[in-house]
């Protein structure tokens, strides 16, 4: 029997995405795998790959899957349970769900401090800050885009060190610092912008969750403020005291 069948006046790209969610949430279709292409899903399905891409369409909208381009759709993989507590260390939450973490470094720039940043990071306002994006990863999936300031007097070369280490903690430790921790956390909400969408792979319009957050050595001197946007349906935030 095709879709049509049993489409009883409901839309056909529905039936084709709600087929398609059944399949996901019985296994068939597992986290993290790629889904057949349109035009095996409208053959499947006997419709046309316009109803297929609408129904697809709507499955990225309700978090379900993620298109990557030139590459195809996969199905999302679970939230991730992402703690936040004094010692919050992404590539040790990621490993610990079975998943490989990936750190990018999308630039670095060298720019005078903000009287704000001045304030977070105590030093002078117009004091050299090294300002680095990053995009970090679990498997495939991006999971945030981040953008931290250090003090270029006390970290030089940052951005160079990030791209080899791929990793805050190594690069802290490239310069001495063998421990920190978090001092201050705040979550907002936000519409991720078209540059954050595009390299987190979601649709425009879709939320991020804000995390503004400002990290210590053991000695109480920041060392670095961060505001990192996290694809909102990816992640699930525990708030832990510890």
């Amino acid at each position: 029997m095709s879709i049509q069948d049993v489409a009883a006046g409901v839309a056909l790209w529905r039936k084709v995405a709600d087929e398609i969610e059944r399949a996901i949430a019985d296994g068939r279709f597992a986290a993290g795998t790629k889904l057949p292409g349109e035009t095996e899903i409208a053959e499947t399905y006997r419709v046309n790959r316009h109803t297929v891409r609408r129904a697809l369409a709507t499955l990225a909208e309700r978090g379900l899957v993620r298109a990557e381009r030139g590459s195809g759709t996969y199905v999302e993989a679970q939230r991730l349970a992402y703690p936040l507590r004094s010692r919050t260390r992404f590539s040790e939450i990621v490993g610990a769900d079975g998943r490989e973490p990936r750190g990018h470094l999308i630039s670095s720039a060298e720019q005078a401090a903000t009287r704000e940043l001045a304030r977070t990071l105590g030093i002078k306002t117009g004091a050299p800050l090294i300002r680095i994006e990053t995009l970090r990863s679990a498997d495939r999936t991006p999971i945030c885009v981040s953008t931290g300031w250090l003090s270029a007097e006390r970290f030089p070369d940052a951005g160079a060190v990030f791209a080899r280490a791929r990793s805050m903690t190594k690069l802290f430790a490239h310069f001495g610092v063998r421990d920190y921790r978090r001092a201050s956390t705040r979550i907002t909400a936000a519409i991720a912008d078209a540059s954050d969408a595009a390299r987190l792979d979601l649709p425009l319009g879709h939320p991020v969750l804000v995390v503004d957050s400002t990290d210590i050595d053991p000695d109480g001197k920041p060392l670095v403020t961060k505001r990192v946007r996290f694809a909102a349906e990816r992640v699930e935030f525990l708030i832990e005291n510890s």
